[in-house]
């Protein structure tokens, strides 16, 4: 399956990315943050977005970005809106939602991820991929059209508990070995050994999705919940949001065991540790952002880890963002268009939207050299 390549940057990009990786002393003081009536914050400090969608009917749950490789200025955002009547919004660059696209009807839908050049029906397809919590589904939409791709037969955590079916988080991992793909699921509630569960995805000759479990994994501290989970497709690593206590990193390999390779941002988050983004500056270089989402702001981690430890990820800087409250994001580094020349960062807010910001802001006066 072809991957997303990583773009060569200009000299001045690979000179921000450098300062903020070699700073050491990188977190901003603690600046006043004011909530506006529209459900954003402001203040010194705080990052403004360019681009705010449309809003939702309900609630804002998470977003993913789908590059459109053939021509990125058509790239879309993939949004929940997480109800019981909810759905699954399509969003263009400019944060219209685009006519006809949305899926409306889904079970609370809560996170969703995308998947490229998966063949399916004998043709390359990149497809959205939700957990739906209400029905214990995982639901598969075909993109750009977004007509389905399962036979509501994508059922997780099945023979579990009742109360522990319930899917939240959700990751694609493509191997790069053999181009095996597989979903990686977190839920609700579950327990303490083995909450998550990874699926291989196959095509079952229809043209539509199956999926076999091949195994469970991750450990659960037991104090909150574990929702936001990434994956790193190159480096072969799975991240996952532990609430409250830090992010748990994992092979994303099934045949490379299931031993905790790392428990990392443990301190600084003022409440809940939410959504996780990868940022790539190179091959293996680039950033982990984590939500902190009480404080409303985004904490950078070395995707690399160091020197000496590619499983330390020490943090490196915090970036406020006027996103509200915010719980899943996504970020890509493709150039876009010419208001997002170096890729776009997207998170939710709590008022209903999305919220799209250019990687250079995000960045910041730190690696300007200011």
């Amino acid at each position: 399956m072809p991957l997303i390549p990583v773009f060569r940057f200009s000299a001045l990009v690979a000179l921000l990315a450098a300062t903020v990786l070699s700073s050491t002393q990188c977190t901003p003081a603690a600046q006043a943050v004011e909530t506006t009536a529209a459900g954003t914050n402001t203040g010194p400090g705080v990052v403004q977005p360019v681009v705010t969608t449309s809003p939702v009917r309900y609630d804002t749950d998470d977003p993913a970005i789908w590059v459109n490789r053939a021509n990125p200025a058509q790239s879309l955002v993939v949004g929940t809106d997480k109800d019981s009547d909810g759905g699954l919004y399509v969003f263009d660059l400019q944060g219209k939602e685009v006519p006809g696209k949305t899926v409306h009807g889904l079970k609370r839908p809560n996170n969703v991820d995308i998947g490229y050049g998966f063949p399916l029906g004998g043709r390359p397809t990149d497809f959205a991929l939700v957990t739906e919590r209400e029905t214990g589904l995982l639901r598969a939409f075909r993109l750009p059209d977004m007509m389905p791709l399962d036979h509501g037969n994508l059922a997780v955590f099945e023979g579990d508990a009742a109360g522990e079916r319930l899917p939240m988080g959700i990751a694609i991992y493509t191997r790069p070995t053999d181009h095996a793909t597989f979903a990686v699921v977190s839920r609700k509630t579950g327990p303490k050994q083995g909450y998550l569960a990874q699926y291989q995805l196959t095509d079952d000759g229809q043209g539509q999705f199956n999926m076999t479990l091949v195994r469970k994994f991750g450990t659960w501290s037991g104090k909150k919940e574990i929702e936001s989970v990434a994956v790193d497709d190159e480096l072969g690593f799975i991240y996952y949001s532990d609430e409250g206590v830090g992010v748990r990193k994992y092979a994303a390999d099934p045949k490379q065991g299931d031993t905790e390779l790392a428990l990392f941002a443990r301190t600084g988050f003022a409440e809940d540790h939410e959504g996780i983004s990868i940022y790539k500056t190179g091959p293996r270089t680039g950033y982990l952002l984590v939500s902190d989402q009480g404080a409303s702001q985004f904490r950078f981690f070395p995707r690399q880890g160091t020197a000496a430890d590619p499983n330390a990820h020490p943090e490196l800087r915090v970036v406020k963002v006027a996103a509200h409250f915010s719980d899943g994001s996504d970020v890509t580094n493709v150039p876009l268009n010419a208001q997002f020349p170096h890729g776009m960062f997207v998170a939710m807010s709590d008022n209903k939207t999305f919220q799209y910001y250019r990687w250079e802001d995000m960045l910041g006066q730190l690696a300007m050299g200011k």
